[in-house]
């Protein structure tokens, strides 16, 4: 039996309100700097234990007084045969300890990938980030799963995107730097979750 046309485009409107709906009631956090402002949108539905061991994070005040202590730029990798470009920050080491680090959400399995904007969790070997999070310049599949940045080809854990402050992401990587290390690192004043404007009215996520 033949479908119309206007049934047929239904289908994806349908999966296009869904995906509004979720996105709508995602949690955002407000990184604050020393060069302005970054807004976080995290996504607990797809990633949902990066999601929560970041917030765990922000709801303990650890990323206070925290830092962008690296940068990485296309020209400051020569030993790298696999280019990339993200901007790393965390908590100060000084005045917290990490949390136990968790277990590695690939992006075949959450299905979000490495894109401009991106939020994903920095990484040794797999299943061992804890604090240390960075934020894409431009796309860079190579830190998908699968990708060639990590040899293990494990690729690192993608958990939000940037909605408001990629200019600020932006000064943050061209500040002034020793190779990749920020001199001085760019402060983190503060992180907080913060209230979101819906139809009803101002809530909190």
């Amino acid at each position: 039996m033949r479908r119309s046309l206007p049934a047929l485009l239904l289908v994806p409107a349908f999966l296009l309100a869904s995906a509004a709906r979720r996105d709508a009631g995602l949690p955002r956090v407000r990184v604050e700097t020393s060069l302005g402002a970054i807004v976080i949108e995290v996504d607990t539905v797809r990633a949902p234990v990066t999601a929560a061991n970041f917030l765990r994070y922000v709801d303990a005040g650890m990323y206070d007084g925290g830092r962008f202590h690296r940068t990485v730029t296309l020209a400051n990798q020569p030993q790298s045969p696999v280019k990339i470009e993200v901007i790393q920050g965390g908590l100060d080491p000084a005045r917290h300890r990490d949390f136990a680090p968790i277990p590695l959400e690939r992006t075949d399995i959450t299905g979000l990938r490495h894109r401009d904007g991106v939020v994903s969790m920095a990484r040794g070997g797999p299943d061992t980030a804890t604090s240390d999070f960075f934020i894409c310049i431009g796309d860079q599949p190579a830190l998908d799963f699968g990708g060639a940045r990590n040899p293990d080809g494990q690729g690192f854990a993608a958990f939000g995107r940037v909605v408001s402050g990629m200019d600020v992401a932006r000064r943050i990587q061209h500040a002034p730097a020793d190779g990749q290390r920020l001199t001085p690192p760019v402060a983190i004043v503060s992180a907080r979750r913060i209230a979101r404007r819906s139809r009803r009215g101002t809530r909190r996520v």
